[in-house]
């Protein structure tokens, strides 16, 4: 049985007081949690802070992005180990957002995948079509790309510490959210494609999130599905309300 992740991408939203006003709610909100892990990532200023405030709770904290050298003259970057020592568990990687304004390629993607697990740090891995490519019929060939290049030379026991988050790119942030037929399709042929490479009872262990536009009203339904196993939120987990109503609702799906 897969246990159901849900992580909040808070991109860059909040200052250290709102953070701490958020993360002081969410804490409140989902102590009673216990079969699902959460998780939040708030830009690279507030890491350690909320880390610290979030320490011995059940919501662990995670990093947007990181650089894959582990230091050196590159201004601007972050380091695996810097993200670890500031009380991270979690990276997001490869994200759309990454992808489309900041030339993040399956070969960089690759890269810190790399540097995140030599550092102890779980990577969430995105993969995802845009909306031309999703109207092209190239879906299933992007995400093929995503995850042969992306995951290449990655070894099976290394896998199974890896979460990977299908992100349709015509739906974050658009309102537009893949139907639930639509999210198991895709996840479903993920999951296909991960067997192939490290077996099924390998690929079977691996979760695998959706991202889109999740709501407190779409959770439950993508959650009934068998290969959804939690969800990458944007725009939702900016709000306690709504994040701590997806992670009860996620909670309460039994699969």
């Amino acid at each position: 049985m897969r246990k159901t992740i849900i992580a909040g991408n808070w991109k860059m939203y909040k200052t250290l007081k709102d953070g701490q006003e958020l993360a002081v709610a969410l804490r409140r909100d989902l102590y009673k949690i216990e079969n699902t892990d959460i998780v939040i990532c708030p830009p690279f200023t507030l890491l350690g802070f909320l880390a610290d405030a979030l320490e011995s709770s059940n919501i662990a904290v995670g990093a947007q992005d990181l650089y894959w050298q582990e230091e050196g003259a590159f201004t601007g970057e972050v380091s695996p180990a810097m993200i670890k020592d500031a009380g991270c568990l979690y990276v997001i990687i490869g994200h759309s957002e990454r992808r489309q304004f900041f030339d993040e390629t399956n070969e960089t993607v690759n890269k810190k995948i790399k540097a995140a697990l030599k550092c102890g740090l779980i990577p969430i891995v995105c993969v995802g079509e845009n909306l031309q490519e999703r109207e092209a019929d190239k879906t299933f060939k992007v995400i093929e790309e995503h995850i042969n290049k992306g995951l290449a030379d990655i070894s099976a026991s290394d896998m199974s510490k890896i979460i990977v988050a299908y992100e349709p790119v015509w739906a974050i942030g658009t309102g537009k959210t893949a139907t639930p037929e639509q999210a198991q399709e895709v996840h479903k042929f993920i999951r296909g494609l991960l067997s192939k490479i490290y077996g099924q009872e390998a690929a079977e262990g691996i979760r695998i999130q959706y991202g889109g536009s999740v709501k407190p009203e779409n959770i439950t339904e993508l959650m009934n599905k068998p290969d959804v196993d939690g969800a990458l939120v944007g725009g939702a987990s900016l709000k306690a309300e709504s994040f701590a109503a997806i992670v009860t609702k996620a909670s309460e799906v039994t699969k």
